[in-house]
Formats: C-alpha cells, sequence, structure tokens
C-alpha cells in the first residue's frame, strides 16, 4: 500500500520579542491556549511548531474540533498582539496522518510522576507529551 501525500495546515503564530533576559514568546490565535517561547527567534519558531503538532494530538485524543481559522489580516489588526511579530507555520495535518491508538506500556512511577508535572506544566497531556518526545527523539538521530 502505497503511503498517501500528507496535506499541511499553515497557522499565523505572533511573536513577543525576547531580549537578553527574556525569551521570544509565541501565541498562536488560531488555537486558543496553545503557546510556545524560545530563547532565539528560530527556537521559537520551532517550538511553535511543536506545540501547535502537540495541541493538535490533545484535539483529537479529546474528540474536539479545531477553532475555525482567521486570516493573517484579522488577527494582525487584533490590539492584543500590537507591536508583535508574525510569522507563518506550517505542520502535517495529524488529523489525517494519525489515528490514535491506545497503548500499554510501563514506566518507572518516579518517571511517570516526572511527565506527568512537565506535561501539565507546559498545558499537554500525557499522551500529547509522550508523542511530542518521541518525534523529537526521532527527528534528532540521524
Amino acid at each position: 500500500m502505497k503511503n498517501q501525500p500528507v496535506s499541511t495546515l499553515f497557522f499565523p503564530v505572533a511573536i513577543e520579542t525576547g531580549d537578553g533576559q527574556y525569551a521570544f514568546g509565541v501565541v498562536v490565535p488560531d488555537l486558543p491556549g496553545c503557546f510556545s517561547a524560545g530563547d532565539t527567534l528560530e527556537e521559537a519558531i520551532v517550538n511553535a511548531k511543536e506545540a501547535i503538532t502537540s495541541h493538535m494530538e490533545c484535539l483529537v485524543d479529546a474528540g474536539i474540533e479545531m477553532p475555525k481559522k482567521k486570516s493573517m489580516e484579522e488577527h494582525r489588526v487584533n490590539p492584543d498582539f500590537s507591536g508583535w511579530l508574525w510569522a507563518v507555520v506550517e505542520v502535517d495535518d495529524i488529523r489525517e496522518t494519525d489515528q490514535s491508538t491506545r497503548v500499554n506500556i510501563s514506566l518507572p512511577k518516579g518517571l511517570l510522576n516526572s511527565i506527568d508535572r512537565h506535561a501539565t506544566t507546559h498545558h499537554m497531556s500525557r499522551s500529547g507529551f509522550l508523542a511530542s518526545a518521541a518525534r523529537k527523539m526521532i527527528h534528532s538521530q540521524p
């Protein structure tokens, strides 16, 4: 069976500029509650892509439809983002590529507690965190 081409989605992201003391903050206006950051502009955009993918996974896992997207212009004129930079982030449309599959795994209790604390702190589900961590490891390996 041949792999079907993966469709992509484009999300405008608002970036609050950082400096030597503060990171670059990223908000994804089309996905309420989806945000990220990075020490550099480039890192902030890469982290935004991971945040969007994880957020979409959580929506899929919960059976929640993605909110309706607005145009870049609609977001750009929003006074909440006055003075922010804008970029567009491209992600795979996981609604077409990933079907969630329940798995049973065993982990040390301390590690599981650490995963849950980290996921909660970063507004992620346990599944979203584990999927994001796995993707990061897979894509960082030669």
